[in-house]
């Protein structure tokens, strides 16, 4: 374990100051780690000893992928045990767990309001004494018609009260439109709660300046940004892997203190994912890891 290292006991309840995370006394924290891929397809790489390869390395969070569709949380409601389970790992880890709310082809994230509100409500209330959780509210917005004014931020004023009623200081992440790229929109008519994040997602084969430059632009106009999701891959998770895109991608991160999570610690058959195929659940070590694993692993020991 890396002398750097804190967690959760050492920073407490986040804050959003700004446009940075904060910690219990005013010191500035940026939060680093993996993201599961679907709870419904790979939870034994969301289990203890999997989730503490990753703080070896220096991760001080864990995002844990709960889709909504394709087999996930709204057919499958088995699948909450995984996820509850993924959080208790993690925060017995000491590190910050975020819970994500994964829509994706189900685009539009009032689609599926009342389940949204029953979730929130109840693993807020579960989870309203541990200043570990982290609540991402919706993935990736995403479709034509979708927009930020008449979809994504109606749906966030009518979940957050109810996280807000459960667990009122925690931080919030919030999806932008078209995949969570447009952060430069929510940053022109922000959400008006506190410890509100908007979350940038991109991949290093796909996205660049354009995306950064809408980055900065939200920044500079006061907008609080998550890297919540991010691979070294093209956008559809294969292709690469493109390591001095990313990079650029990560000095840009650092260079505004913005905290992220990388797509995905699986075995996927992907280039996007951070095991080899076959790599064994729970007990995966560096030779299981793919040539995005081994970089992105190598990238978690700068954390603040």
């Amino acid at each position: 374990m890396i002398d750097e290292w804190h967690g959760v006991s050492y920073h407490g309840n986040l804050e959003v100051s700004d446009v940075n995370l904060i910690d219990q006394v005013g010191r500035s924290v940026v939060l680093r780690g993996m993201s599961s891929h679907g709870m419904q397809w790979y939870p034994q790489f969301a289990r203890c000893e999997s989730i503490l390869t990753t703080k070896q390395a220096g991760a001080n969070v864990f995002r844990i992928a709960m889709y909504t569709e394709e087999g996930g949380y709204l057919t499958n409601r088995a699948v909450i045990k995984d996820v509850i389970r993924a959080v208790d790992d993690t925060l017995m880890h000491d590190m910050y767990a975020i819970v994500d709310w994964h829509i994706l082809y189900d685009n539009d994230p009032l689609s599926h309001m009342k389940e949204a509100r029953i979730f929130f409500d109840n693993i807020s209330k579960h989870y309203k004494d541990s200043p570990g959780v982290i609540y991402e509210i919706c993935n990736e917005p995403n479709g034509t018609e979708v927009t930020w004014s008449k979809n994504v931020k109606p749906y966030a004023q009518k979940i957050i009260p109810y996280i807000r009623n459960n667990s009122p200081d925690s931080i919030v992440l919030v999806g932008c439109p078209n995949w969570s790229q447009d952060v430069d929109i929510c940053a022109a008519d922000p959400l008006e709660f506190d410890n509100i994040m908007y979350t940038l997602h991109f991949y290093a084969g796909t996205h660049g300046d354009e995306l950064r430059s809408k980055c900065k632009k939200a920044i500079e106009m006061g907008a609080p940004i998550f890297a919540s999701e991010w691979g070294t891959s093209a956008a559809d998770g294969n292709g690469g892997v493109f390591l001095n895109e990313s990079d650029v991608w990560l000095n840009f991160l650092d260079k505004h203190h913005i905290s992220w999570c990388n797509w995905s610690l699986a075995d996927r058959d992907e280039t996007s994912a951070a095991l080899l195929p076959s790599a064994p659940p729970d007990s995966w070590t560096e030779t299981n890891l793919s040539q995005s694993g081994q970089y992105v692993l190598s990238k978690l020991s700068g954390i603040i």
